[in-house]
């Protein structure tokens, strides 16, 4: 007799309509004897509770309702290579041509850099009927000649109106009416791990479909793409399917594909997608002005681990860390200083460092703003206009003063003598002459300039110690490294 039989069955068949029938079962007990001990008042088992049916959506049908408005794009140009002569054969444009040294002969002077024509082809997709069509700057970057060829194998000479490095998006028009076009969805209403589709031309092969789930949004990767919270998902993307479109279930697209990461240069099962939101706000400037602006706060930012939560005394680790605030910028202007923490923008929540730089660069130059700071242990607001993120202020110069001992920390500090703060331009701070201990295994170097701890500039050994006294588990230094200012978290609990 068995008794207490925990089953957990999971059956997949295809229903009505190629639906997959997806059943769990939980319940104790599939069968059980009837036992004459058994007290009359005993609980009976819960029924068994099927999960709700899964179906996979149509994606033919999405296929052929849009497939249509998904383009084909063949890019000529020209770039510059490098050619050294015979010796340098390797990066001869003209190679081992036969008839090499007969064009050698009439190309002018053996060295220094020759046009080379290139080719390459992406994707694209009309999002009005008379001829906007978006795709990648990338795709486009340094093209002399651009066609875009239709699904029914009609072929247009396009014009480049705009482009943006920044968020990888360029808009382009062709001299037609009445083209069928992609309906535009709402990066609010996607969800991770929700079904998606890509249209494109992988390696020219016009007219792919490709099919997987949303991995994640919000993505950021790294300096060169701030401006952009990328749809992270594992849709097989390939050269070629550089600017088509990401569609939802709906059919709508909700992003342009971009980027993959691959160690192969083919898909490894990450790939990245513009927003559609963001490529519509750079398609609007680009469309109005034929160019495109930025904000910018003026900060440079880090990531706001554990060891920087406990030593600003922050709940969760989230936010944008300060490290350093452009001299004259509009964050100095606003009343940032290096050590406060980034928490809220307009009301956003920043919860990655990189959410900070998305939010600010896609707003516009003198767009105001409010941000909500963590500053030594409290909440503050500041307020204050967005730059231009093509404006360039110049630094300001700097003078200051300021014994030599060792700290808990393990370092050796002195203040910067007058020579030292002239060379270097730093007001202020103490020089590490040695590091060791704590300090040195979280990275700090003799040579490094600290400018303060927790938040707080230290000119002298003695407010080194008041901070440290007050510190348990961590502390945060602001150390100035050549140009660069960073905070580095040193562990001491």
């Amino acid at each position: 007799m068995k008794r207490g039989v925990l089953a957990l069955a999971v059956l997949g068949a295809v229903g009505a309509g190629g639906a997959v029938i997806v059943q769990q079962n939980n319940a104790a007990a599939v069968a059980r004897e009837p036992s004459a001990a058994a007290a009359p008042a005993q609980a009976q088992a819960p029924a068994p509770v099927a999960a709700p049916m899964i179906t996979m959506p149509d994606f033919s049908v999405i296929a052929e309702r849009n497939g249509p408005a998904v383009v084909n794009i063949s890019v000529t140009g020209s770039t510059k290579t490098s050619y050294d002569g015979p010796q340098g054969r390797g990066r001869d444009p003209f190679g081992d041509d036969p008839m090499s040294e007969f064009f050698r002969r009439f190309q002018g002077p053996r060295g220094g850099e020759r046009p080379a024509p290139t080719q390459g082809v992406g994707s694209g997709f009309i999002i009005s009927a008379d001829g906007i069509i978006l795709t990648n700057a990338h795709v486009v970057r340094d093209a002399s000649e651009v066609t875009v060829k239709m699904t029914d194998r009609r072929e247009y000479r396009a014009k480049v109106l705009g482009s943006d490095p920044k968020t990888d998006v360029a808009v382009l028009k062709i001299d037609a009416k009445n083209l069928p076009v992609v309906p535009l969805g709402r990066i609010s209403d996607l969800k991770v791990g929700a079904w998606v589709l890509a249209i494109g031309s992988p390696f020219g092969l016009e007219s792919t479909v490709t099919a997987g789930v949303v991995s994640a949004k919000g993505r950021s990767l790294g300096p060169e793409d701030s401006y952009v919270p990328f749809i992270q998902t594992d849709v097989a993307v390939n050269p070629g399917n550089s600017g088509g479109p990401l569609f939802n279930t709906r059919g709508e697209v909700i992003g342009i594909n971009s980027q993959i990461y691959s160690q192969t240069g083919g898909y490894q099962g990450l790939s990245f997608a513009i927003p559609i939101d963001v490529a519509v706000k750079i398609k609007d400037q680009i469309v109005a002005t034929g160019k495109v602006a930025h904000a910018k706060l003026g900060v440079m930012v880090q990531e706001v681990n554990q060891s920087f939560a406990d030593s600003f005394n922050l709940a969760t680790p989230e936010g944008a860390l300060v490290a350093n605030v452009e001299p004259g910028g509009p964050a100095d202007k606003v009343g940032l200083k290096a050590g406060d923490v980034i928490r809220k923008v307009n009301g956003q929540k920043i919860v990655a460092s990189g959410d900070l730089p998305a939010i600010v660069g896609l707003a516009m130059p003198g767009d105001k703003v409010t941000l909500e700071v963590w500053r030594q242990g409290k909440a503050i607001e500041l307020s204050g206009k967005l730059g231009n993120a093509a404006d360039k202020v110049a630094d300001a110069a700097r003078a200051d003063d300021g014994a030599s001992s060792k700290v808990k920390l393990g370092l050796q500090l002195r203040p910067l003598d007058p020579l030292e703060r002239r060379q270097s331009g730093i007001a202020s701070g103490l020089l590490i002459e040695g590091a060791g201990g704590a300090a040195a295994y979280a990275g700090v170097q003799p040579g490094d300039v600290l400018l303060s701890v927790n938040g707080r500039a230290v000119n002298t050994i003695e407010q080194v110690r008041d901070v440290m006294a007050k510190s348990e588990k961590s502390v945060a230094l602001l150390i100035q490294r050549g140009d660069d200012k960073i905070f580095i978290p040193v562990r001491i609990g």
